[in-house]
């Protein structure tokens, strides 16, 4: 008897932990891509600012320097093109995060704003569940 209550209890503590699990797991791989994305970014960026720099120390007359200027434009235009691809990556990956999200919510059963109420989250939810339970009380 005593075996099939602690079997019951671990069953149930499996079952109610288990979406928070998945929820960190989520959590964590969307930082871990996010993250690695950001840091490959960087180092793209980086590369690009110490190229340029390398040229700059390049110049040695006018012709030169005309010529890092033009590609200084170019950089530049190259610079802006790559900033549009990583915004635009970075906006897929919050889409995905929130698809994903979304979905084990759906799992669970419950919308993302009726699991902030049942937290205590909602500003507006707590004084009236307050006062309808303080006047149930009462009856």
């Amino acid at each position: 008897m005593q075996d099939k209550m602690i079997d019951a209890f671990n069953e149930q503590a499996r079952e109610f932990f288990t979406p928070m699990r998945k929820l960190n797991a989520l959590m964590l791989d969307n930082m871990e891509r996010v993250t690695q994305y950001q840091l490959e970014a960087m180092k793209r960026y980086s590369q690009m600012g110490t190229s340029r720099l390398r040229d700059a120390s390049d110049v040695s007359d006018a012709e030169s320097m005309r010529d890092f200027g033009t590609r200084q434009v170019e950089m530049m235009t190259e610079l802006s093109n790559l900033m549009l691809e990583d915004a635009r990556a970075m906006s897929e990956m919050s889409l995905r995060f929130k698809s994903e999200l979304e979905r084990l919510y759906g799992e669970s059963g419950q919308t993302p704003e009726a699991m902030s109420e049942e937290a205590g989250t909602s500003g507006d939810a707590g004084p009236a569940k307050a006062t309808s339970q303080a006047s149930r009380k009462r009856s």
